[in-house]
């Protein structure tokens, strides 16, 4: 027999990422059909040990679908990694009748939910990650409106590229993933991409930039993910010290990478997992993360999720190459 549920709790923790909001919002909507009570935690788990709680409905969800970022606020904690802030956490939902709580984020996040459903807490996560870095699902919340937005920079700059005959080093966010990197690579039509998870050297990337210019490219597009084993303002250093024949420029995404109103289709994928993580919770189904497995929503064990690492598709960064010619 399943546990009722009546009072869920659900937060964002980690990195924001487009389409937070669009999952908190199928979440309220669906519990409310269910008539199960939904309780806001601001601040992700520092917030849930702090009891930063608040009461939420199908119209506190209104008008936040199209919105970037997360309503719930997000924040990293040192306390919760300790079991003495896990168990201050468990006390303040226990405290709040929290029955089981919904975590919406990425592998630490998922981590900390992992840590709770081994202390007893019914917990359902939910992907929440640019870099598409979480194994298990096909795809993260945020990936594809963050993979749009590197486009569009990209786009730009290939303009003044052109214009004035230089290459341009771009770096992505990606610390541990070249997933953004290289996508961006295929879809942008980079000359190279440099990856967490394929170490090169700078000579390489000048030897590139040179190629390309032999070729009679007007320009050329270094993708360099943020975690790769070339810090990209040194690299573009190093290449100015050789007659590569293009001029060379730095261009740092940054954080613009995280924000931004979600695409469609993170829309559409929030909405899904977070009708899903009700769902499972009504089937008494928990200490699962909802992930994208083809065309279906399907549940993976969280411990399957953390133990595991999402490495970059190899045959997409081999096409990169390709490409490039």
């Amino acid at each position: 027999m399943v546990d009722k549920i009546t009072t869920i709790g659900i937060l964002t923790s980690g990195g924001d990422a487009p389409g937070m909001n669009a999952a908190i919002r199928a979440v309220v909507r669906t519990a409310f059909t269910k008539n199960i009570n939904v309780i806001g935690i601001n601040n992700g788990y520092e917030g849930l040990i702090n009891g930063e709680f608040h009461a939420m409905d199908a119209r506190s969800v209104g008008g936040i679908f199209q919105r970037g970022g997360t309503i719930l606020l997000t924040c990293r904690s040192k306390r919760f990694m300790e079991p003495a802030g896990q168990r201050d956490a468990i006390r303040k939902m226990n405290e709040a009748g929290m029955d089981a709580l919904i975590v919406i984020g990425g592998e630490g996040s998922l981590t900390g939910a992992h840590a709770l459903s081994q202390k007893g807490i019914k917990v359902v996560g939910l992907p929440g990650s640019i870099d598409n870095d979480v194994w298990g699902t096909d795809i993260s919340i945020g990936t594809d409106t963050a993979m749009n937005t590197i486009m569009e920079a990209v786009d730009k700059l290939r303009d003044t590229a052109s214009s004035h005959q230089r290459a341009f080093v771009i770096e992505t966010m990606g610390r541990n993933s070249g997933y953004l990197a290289v996508m961006a690579g295929i879809v942008c039509g980079a000359e190279m991409v440099l990856v967490p998870e394929v170490p090169v050297t700078w000579e390489e990337v000048a030897a590139s930039v040179a190629n390309a210019y032999q070729r009679g490219k007007t320009h050329a597009i270094i993708m360099n993910a943020e975690g790769s084993a070339i810090d990209t303002t040194e690299l573009v250093a190093k290449i100015d010290t050789l007659d590569v024949g293009f001029k060379t420029r730095v261009s740092i995404l940054g954080h613009i990478q995280r924000g931004g109103s979600p695409t469609a289709y993170d829309r559409l994928l929030a909405s899904r997992m977070g009708v899903k993580a009700v769902e499972a919770l009504l089937e008494g189904k928990h200490g699962v993360m909802t992930g994208l497995q083809g065309k279906n929503i399907e549940y993976i064990p969280l411990l399957d999720v953390i133990s595991n690492k999402r490495n970059v598709n190899m045959e997409y960064y081999e096409m990169t190459k390709v490409l490039a010619r």
